[in-house]
């Protein structure tokens, strides 16, 4: 490791990678440095390159540190602190590959597929904290290789109530001849992976999904909701189906969250996940788990199963109980078969006024 005033100079899987500003804050609090977050992907570098390797991945930039105020830029309001980046930086080296994706509008734009560790550390360089990849490799961007099933604590629940849920989204998937892999999201909620065969589409696995959470919600009324309407979901766990939308992403497994305490998205065992909190990982705990016990979701990559039984439940749900699609998220363009995109209680007061008048 080379190094001045002003920047280090690491050796990364046979390429150097400079970090500027090393002993910039990066979480005040807990003395974490930038460096020390470029180090700890280094530390994690097998485990999160298996979570992003040749995946488009959108980067979660917070150049300046986490820091009290400190917020992320929105489609409303780009003055925040930090932001997504999901076009490749103009100044990446030669080295850093790219992955052509096509967004909901029809824009295009090369993303930052990773393909080594060194490209984790210089996107580390430029302040990402959280990556996030898609659910397809690079050889073929249409078609979805892994269902991410994300368990969202409503207001009035948290992460306790998430992990109740779990086993029975396990339970679920083994009736479907299907396995899941576990995380905690570095935050309320808990993230299940499974991979899949490549070879549906988006819009095939979303309605898998929705199919899935349909029946999870059906089994466990008062713990499980697919309600897309925040009004209408009540304290209870969330089946985020939209997260399997094109260019909708959950955040990968070692990223960092840009929380003062600097958690991050663990992988667990099933037998763990009732015993751990959010707590008990982050940028300073990681590495040392790491070494003992390895990437706990490396068996992904031995699996692949059909969602056949998924999209066959989907037909009879659709067929027995009228079910149909449910609202994309607000930024897609209208989707065929979608529903009416209209907030539960606005429609009220709209058809109140309409009866009035």
């Amino acid at each position: 490791m080379a190094s001045s005033k002003d920047a280090v100079i690491l050796d990364v899987a046979g390429h150097e990678v400079r970090v500027s500003s090393p002993e910039k804050p990066y979480f005040a609090d807990k003395g974490i440095r930038k460096i020390d977050v470029v180090e700890y992907f280094v530390a994690v570098g097998e485990g999160i390159l298996f979570a992003l390797r040749d995946r488009p991945t959108t980067l979660e930039r917070w150049p300046g540190g986490v820091f009290e105020g400190a917020r992320l830029s929105t489609r409303m309001d780009n003055t925040g602190d930090a932001f997504y980046q999901k076009r490749v930086p103009k100044n990446a080296p030669e080295w850093v590959p790219t992955a052509h994706i096509t967004f909901p509008s029809g824009r295009t734009a090369d993303e930052i597929a990773p393909d080594s560790v060194a490209v984790v550390a210089w996107c580390a360089n430029l302040g990402t904290l959280t990556f996030h990849p898609w659910p397809v490799g690079k050889a073929d961007v249409e078609s979805p290789n892994q269902i991410r099933i994300d368990l969202d604590p409503q207001p009035g629940t948290d992460f306790s109530d998430a992990v109740w849920v779990a086993p029975h989204v396990r339970e679920l998937l083994h009736e479907f001849g299907m396995e899941g892999w576990p995380k905690t999201s570095g935050g309320r909620g808990v993230h299940i992976y499974v991979p899949i065969q490549p070879r549906w589409t988006f819009t095939d696995v979303r309605r898998a999904v929705i199919a899935f959470g349909r029946e999870l919600e059906r089994r466990l009324p008062d713990r499980v909701t697919m309600s897309w309407w925040k009004e209408e979901r009540g304290e209870k766990i969330f089946i985020d189906y939209n997260q399997m939308a094109r260019d909708r992403t959950i955040a990968s497994a070692y990223s960092i969250r840009p929380k003062p305490h600097a958690p991050v998205s663990a992988p667990v065992d099933w037998d763990e996940l009732p015993d751990v909190t959010p707590f008990d990982f982050d940028v300073l705990t990681m590495p040392d788990r790491f070494r003992a016990v390895g990437d706990k979701h490396a068996g992904l990559a031995d699996h692949a199963f059909g969602i056949e039984p998924l999209l066959e439940l989907a037909e009879r749900q659709a067929k027995d109980d009228g079910m149909g699609d449910l609202p994309y998220p607000p930024d897609y363009p209208k989707m065929p078969g979608e529903p009416m995109r209209v907030q539960p209680s606005r429609a009220k007061r709209s058809s109140a006024e309409d009866d009035a008048g």
